[in-house]
């Protein structure tokens, strides 16, 4: 995504609102601090220098990254605007396509699809015959896929005005009526009429893992059905999304604004523990999986926080609040950046997963670059941006310092799993691209008195 294209988005998202000062109105101390920073973004070398090392790492390819053959819906969301600008926008139309053409009957879409050269037998693959030499998969713990793939579509028909995919026809139906089939998934099958919310299986935060067997990615008898903010607050994104681009749909919009609406309230009303000042991690629809004297209710979701802001959520001063925890729990922890997927962690052999069974290892407490950039995404749009650009600052200085974007790093800093992890790239050049247009809107404000 270029920034021209970054600056209308964020504008059109109210990331950049400024007053008219009147003749001879002198700038107060304030503005002039506003000034000072946004001469500092514009000169930070840091800023431009990840921005091109993400755009030629997501100029390589759109499977997730260097240890993943698939492309995944829920990372592709998370770059697709830079996509959309580094690569022929018609090769990003047909992988959103490949999503709705492996769409299940009742809805469902997929996690993620890959050549059949390349399959990993750990998963159970769906193959179908119209798609011939792709394989897909889907980890049924999880319940955003659907919500991914809607906000994917709705970014990339921002960045490229392309809105004939949606009459786009596969297998008798448009994308638009795809759209709505996955939507209705969600209030189906994955639906609870006694909290008016979305479940899925107990996992870390945002994470895919559950804790009930050693692999952990589907749904089973043994799963511990929950629900949590992180499901919840991307289905909100997700409807918001599909209200705007099924704008002249009055039917369809009034239908799902209601929906949203009831979602909304449900997530205040049963997840956010005024309190404390969080949300609960887990709302059980039976039994939890773990011991009943431990406390899950003292764990903060970082990941599943910056969902909810994204959301709409959180009022501005639950935001400063949420942020002065989140740095508190990162000190605390010993952690490198808000990235910090939760704190504290979930204590050993809590998950049988191997990767996951240690405190502060993968999703179980490890340093996420593409939840913490996501987190900066959503402080710069909502104003905090001294405190977006410090913040940020850490998750630049190691992508310098490890040369390139790992998937993941330990409470010491050591960069772990995926060594090219395209998630990352592009949250942190959404972050810079949004960074960038806050600053050079500032400039052009005071230029123009």
């Amino acid at each position: 995504m270029s920034i021209k294209s970054c600056s209308f988005n964020c504008i059109a998202s109210g990331i950049i609102l400024f007053g008219i000062m009147s003749a001879g109105e002198t700038l107060n101390a304030g503005d002039r601090k506003d000034q000072a920073l946004a001469r500092m973004i514009l000169a930070d070398k840091d800023l431009t220098d990840v921005l091109d090392r993400a755009r030629k790492t997501i100029g390589t390819g759109l499977n997730a990254g260097g240890g993943y053959g698939e492309v995944w819906i829920r990372d592709l969301a998370t770059f697709i605007e830079l996509a959309c600008d580094v690569h022929d926008p018609k090769v990003i139309r047909e992988n959103l396509i490949m999503f709705f053409r492996f769409q299940g009957e009742n809805g469902n879409i997929i996690d993620g699809f890959i050549p059949a050269s390349q399959r990993n037998t750990a998963y159970d693959y769906i193959c179908k015959k119209n798609i011939p030499g792709y394989l897909g998969h889907k980890n049924t713990v999880e319940t955003d896929q659907e919500s991914s793939l809607i906000q994917a579509v709705a970014r990339y028909v921002r960045s490229t005005g392309d809105d004939t995919l949606f009459d786009e026809v596969i297998d008798g139906r448009t994308v638009k009526q795809r759209m709505a089939l996955a939507l209705e998934f969600l209030l189906r099958e994955r639906f609870s009429k006694k909290y008016g919310l979305l479940w899925g299986a107990t996992t870390a935060d945002w994470g895919d893992v559950q804790p009930e067997h050693k692999w952990g990615v589907v749904l089973d008898e043994h799963s511990h059905r929950a629900i949590d903010i992180y499901d919840n607050a991307m289905f909100l994104v997700a409807l918001a999304d599909y209200i705007a681009l099924t704008k002249n749909d009055l039917k369809a919009v009034a239908y799902w604004t209601k929906i949203r609406k009831d979602i909304y309230k449900n997530v205040r009303q049963h997840l956010w523990d005024e309190k404390r000042t969080k949300f609960v991690p887990h709302i059980y629809l039976g039994n939890s999986p773990f011991p009943a004297t431990f406390d899950e209710n003292a764990i903060y979701y970082h990941g599943g926080t910056a969902i909810a802001i994204e959301a709409d959520l959180l009022s501005r001063d639950e935001i400063s609040r949420s942020l002065s925890t989140m740095l508190d729990n990162v000190s605390k922890a010993g952690a490198k950046s808000i990235g910090l997927t939760l704190y504290p962690s979930y204590p050993a052999g809590y998950f049988k997963n191997p990767i996951m069974a240690q405190p502060y290892s993968y999703q179980n407490g490890g340093d996420w670059t593409w939840f913490g950039g996501r987190m900066i995404q959503q402080l710069i749009r909502n104003g905090f941006i001294k405190e977006a650009y410090r913040e940020l600052s850490p998750m630049l200085k190691r992508v310098n310092k490890n040369d390139g974007f790992y998937e993941w790093y330990t409470l010491d800093g050591k960069p772990s799993g995926s060594g090219t992890y395209r998630g990352s790239a592009g949250v942190l050049a959404k972050a810079i691209q949004m960074l960038q247009a806050w600053a050079q809107e500032e400039q052009r404000h005071v230029e123009t008195f």
